[in-house]
């Protein structure tokens, strides 16, 4: 056991991704058995977070990620983002579906929108329904340390590839589709900006997670079949990535922001020479991540 916990505090962040993985795909064999939904438990990122901070933090590591599932103290613009924001972005995508061609949704489709409200509180308050389990470890554990000596933007497209590659048994068996990936990529610009501007709550990307899979997966993609689903989901990865592409342009490529530095924490004693990070030293971060506003 020491010459684990030893290992993993030489390469921390290694050590999270692999377990990342690990504790999410094990649901691929009871799923293949029939006898659980999906082939990935999205709750592993989070159980990863956990383990990692356990063995090489303790008490104070757990905490501190604990905080930042209950940091509520947010400007309420950012809330707004969180809520709206892929309710917007899905909207805009399915108007332009409809103009240029799709069958437009009923009246009786649209008007089951109050569902919406019952699917977010679901994949919001229960682990391993929908993605906001994900969050306290790809944001709460993972982007303050990536960020720690790179750009926002490089962290983000560092971590977007690694999630890209984390739904691969979703690929395999058809719940998530190429367009999926690149609306995933630049969702993880997105979902980063909104954190590292609004105090590294992961409240608040937990919200916007659930948003998401309420609004786009759950209410508008069930309208569409056939070569209208398709484009759907190619016209939802296009509005994300121009938001992606605006967030780069005006809030700047280091911080995600003009007014507040990254979200960032060095791993104390870590040496990960030749892994993610290079062995830094560990320094305060009171102040950083700015006002959220």
């Amino acid at each position: 056991m020491a010459r684990i916990s030893a290992l993993v505090k030489r390469h921390r962040l290694t050590a999270f991704f692999i377990l990342a993985y690990a504790l999410s795909w094990w649901a691929w064999i009871p799923y293949a058995l029939g006898v659980f939904p999906n082939p990935v438990a999205s709750f592993g990122p989070f159980l990863a977070a956990v383990v990692v901070l356990a063995l090489t933090e303790g008490k104070a590591g757990l905490l501190g990620l604990f905080r930042r599932m209950i940091r509520w103290r947010v400007a309420p613009g950012w809330y707004a983002v969180a809520l709206l924001l892929p309710a917007v972005l899905t909207a805009v995508a399915t108007v332009l579906n409809v103009m240029l061609g799709a069958h437009a949704p009923s009246p009786a489709q649209l008007g089951a929108w109050p569902g919406i409200l019952s699917t977010f509180a679901i994949v919001l308050l229960v682990p391993g329904v929908g993605g906001a389990w994900e969050e306290p470890g790809w944001r709460g554990y993972a982007v303050p340390r990536l960020q720690h000596g790179r750009s926002a933007l490089v962290a983000s497209l560092i971590l977007g590839v690694l999630i890209a590659g984390w739904h691969l048994p979703l690929i395999v068996v058809g719940q998530v589709y190429y367009p999926d990936i690149v609306l995933i990529l630049a969702a993880v610009i997105v979902f980063n900006w909104v954190f590292n501007n609004a105090k590294g709550s992961v409240l608040i990307i937990m919200l916007m997670h659930a948003a998401n899979n309420a609004v786009s997966g759950s209410f508008f993609a069930p309208m569409f079949s056939g070569a209208d689903s398709v484009r759907e989901a190619w016209l939802l990865a296009l509005v994300w990535w121009v938001v992606a592409v605006l967030v780069i342009v005006i809030a700047g490529p280091t911080n995600f922001s003009r007014k507040h530095d990254k979200q960032e924490e060095p791993p104390a004693d870590a040496t990960e020479s030749g892994q993610l990070i290079e062995p830094v030293p560990a320094r305060d971060q009171e102040g950083h991540g700015g006002s959220g506003t």
